[in-house]
């Protein structure tokens, strides 16, 4: 096809070779997170909140019987959008959540069958709420991250096994604020996941700054506790009380709902002020 003239498009694409290209596989991997209750034990303080993300265990090779992020190569007849969708209710039978597309992996060697470019995305969910029951090779792990100025070091629990894992950071632009980062430890994750998941983490806890997105991951009525408790846990740090009030100012309002019966006096319940989730 070098040096020859085409009159026309379509007796360019009748001509056109394309198995002169080399093949590249698509996969999608999908991040479910949930910030939902868990009893304290303690009638006198409130419900305690955990971090989670869903893991399933893979039954096959490649890291057959290790855990990882729900996924699914994407197919010829289907948009990433799709694929995700069909993905998360194959892998996991979970639907109509809040999903939106995450960042794109294509290190060369991070799947060891062929040359696999993946588009993750991730979901947000309560987890309290969910109708669907769980495929029963998925799980939910806890989340405990603890960061410094080099590295993320995560552990995942689910009750019954602890996953552990370090990802490495590295400045890539002072301007922007972005960063690079490396797996420096994995024994039970697959492919590359602990990249996907601290992308989601830090995604997640940009965007509540300056989004309603946190609300996707709410009940439909709430006490201005419970919410401030969620914003902790994804920030990893405690809010002043008068800090918080104004961030969610304009983002809730007060109902004639209360909350009874966790050992102190009724509290308020709010809901989000947005007429639809918003990212």
């Amino acid at each position: 096809m070098d040096g020859k003239v085409y009159d026309s498009e379509e007796a360019f694409l009748k001509d056109y070779d394309s198995s002169v290209f080399e093949k590249l596989s698509m996969t999608t991997d999908i991040l479910i997170m949930s910030v939902s209750s868990e009893e304290t034990g303690n009638y006198r303080k409130l419900t305690e909140k955990k971090f989670s993300i869903l893991l399933v265990k893979r039954d096959n090779y490649p890291f057959k019987d290790k855990w990882c992020l729900p996924g699914g190569f994407i197919k010829m007849d289907e948009t990433l959008d799709e694929a995700a969708k069909r993905v998360l209710k194959n892998e996991t039978n979970l639907k109509d959540i809040y999903i939106e597309q995450l960042y794109t992996f294509s290190d060369v060697n991070r799947d060891p069958r062929m040359r696999v470019v993946s588009t993750s995305y991730m979901a947000l969910v309560d987890k309290n709420k969910l109708n669907d029951k769980l495929s029963p090779n998925a799980s939910w792990f806890n989340v405990l991250m603890l960061e410094d100025d080099k590295s993320y070091h995560v552990t995942l629990d689910n009750g019954n096994e602890e996953i552990k894992f370090i990802v490495g950071k590295k400045l890539r632009d002072l301007t922007t604020d972005r960063y690079d980062f490396k797996v420096l430890k994995n024994d039970k994750l697959a492919f590359d996941h602990p990249l996907v998941i601290i992308s989601g983490l830090e995604r997640l806890k940009n965007k509540i700054e300056y989004t309603d997105i946190v609300f996707n991951m709410m009940p439909e009525y709430f006490t201005l506790g419970e919410l401030q408790q969620v914003y902790e846990v994804i920030l990893g740090k405690k809010l002043l009380d008068p800090a918080f009030r104004r961030i969610i100012a304009n983002k809730v309002v007060k109902t004639n709902k209360v909350k009874t019966g966790e050992g102190h006096r009724p509290s308020a319940l709010f809901r989000y002020k947005g007429k639809e989730k918003i990212k």
